[in-house]
């Protein structure tokens, strides 16, 4: 059977089947937030556009291109730029850019109840959350080990012990950098967990035998217990060994419970015209999960990495309701001074006109609660 993606102007695959918590309750629809500024009504009951595809099975056998290069938005570092970066990149911070390590934001909690009329979030450190949405109990991109391949140790611990985690009934994974995808964190999950994983990256799973891969191109979904998993597009790349550049695909994903809570799931991401997109076919996102530290030097990272004022602006380009950040204050992973993206992305935030209360800063172990109600509830 052969399947297309189903955005316009988009590339195409063809593939072959075989802590104190804090609450916030929803009464109105999402807003967003047009180019002065301002808020402007939404249209949370349009239908998406194009339509959502159908979800596909779990665990499918799928073939895939042996080379996912064609959807890279902006070329990979050439020789040039690696000499460039040689000779003057620095990818770490100075003395002074360190020496606010001890403030960075950690406050571990127990993780808030949550039922299957309420969405929760627990930032567990880096791209790790603790995602409760339909009943369910979703890790994304779990990373719980200390260090990482080529990387510092965390200067944040992890914010939420393994022990204390209840059930995880799935995990969905970003792309396959490795502190996005850590075969330690992962070993500790029973094999029968349910991934969902880009395309491509299901061989890397079954080899270390989970049971229940499911693989997605840009813009497909699959369902489990009712919750909908849609993998969508990303400004990004994946390698994980010398000779597997872009063997697999990279992305985001957009969680929607049976209730129509939506989270939206950033992964990796540099800037570009997937957000308008995307939030074109999921309208109505809760709370963005996004990205906002890694980014300087920007001549070297700006295409893979969000600066604070892009993921406001990417955050706008959703429509979504709330922001999250992540990937910042766990892994030092590039120059800018450690508490730098917490400090611009609450002075871009407000630069947006955007409530205050919708954006969730969270520290390392925080949570929040976002308890949907309908409109008419609220009105009865």
């Amino acid at each position: 059977m052969t399947q297309q993606t189903h955005e316009s102007g988009s590339a195409t695959t063809t593939a072959t089947t075989t802590p104190a918590t804090t609450t916030t309750v929803l009464t109105t629809p999402a807003t967003t937030t047009g180019e002065a500024g301002t808020s402007t009504a939404p249209t949370p009951c349009a239908p998406p556009f194009p339509p959502l595809a159908e979800p596909r099975p779990l665990g499918e056998l799928r073939v895939w291109p042996r080379t996912f290069h064609d959807r890279l938005t902006a070329p990979l570092p050439g020789l040039k730029a690696m000499a460039r970066f040689a000779r003057e990149g620095s990818v770490r911070p100075g003395r002074e850019g360190l020496a606010d390590v001890r403030r960075l934001p950690f406050e571990p909690g127990p993780l808030p109840r949550a039922d299957a009329g309420t969405v929760s979030v627990t930032w567990a450190g880096h791209a790790s959350w603790v995602l409760r949405i339909g009943g369910l109990t979703v890790l994304t991109d779990p990373v719980w080990s200390r260090r990482i391949l080529g990387t510092p140790a965390r200067v944040t611990p992890v914010g939420v012990p393994w022990e204390t985690l209840p059930r995880v009934d799935a995990v969905v994974i970003s792309h396959n950098h490795y502190d996005h995808l850590d075969a330690p964190t992962l070993r500790r999950l029973p094999r029968d967990t349910p991934v969902f994983v880009p395309a491509g990256l299901g061989r890397w799973f079954r080899r270390r035998r989970f049971t229940t891969v499911t693989e997605l191109d840009w813009w497909e979904a699959a369902e489990l217990s009712g919750v909908r998993f849609d993998f969508v597009p990303a400004h990004h790349w994946s390698k994980r060994t010398l000779t597997d550049t872009c063997h697999s695909l990279w992305g985001g994903w957009v969680l929607t419970a049976p209730d129509g809570g939506r989270v939206y799931f950033a992964g990796d991401t540099g800037y570009g015209h997937w957000f308008s997109r995307i939030g074109r076919r999921y309208p109505g996102i809760d709370l963005a999960l996004m990205p906002i530290g890694a980014y300087d030097p920007r001549w070297w990272l700006s295409d893979v990495h969000l600066d604070p004022e892009e993921a406001v602006r990417a955050t706008d380009d959703l429509g979504a309701r709330r922001m999250a950040p992540m990937h910042w204050g766990t892994f030092i992973l590039s120059a800018e001074p450690v508490l730098e993206p917490l400090t611009r992305v609450r002075a871009a935030w407000e630069q947006a006109r955007r409530e205050r209360e919708d954006l969730w800063d969270l520290p390392v172990g925080g949570s929040r609660v976002l308890e949907r109600t309908s409109v008419q509830s609220a009105l009865d």
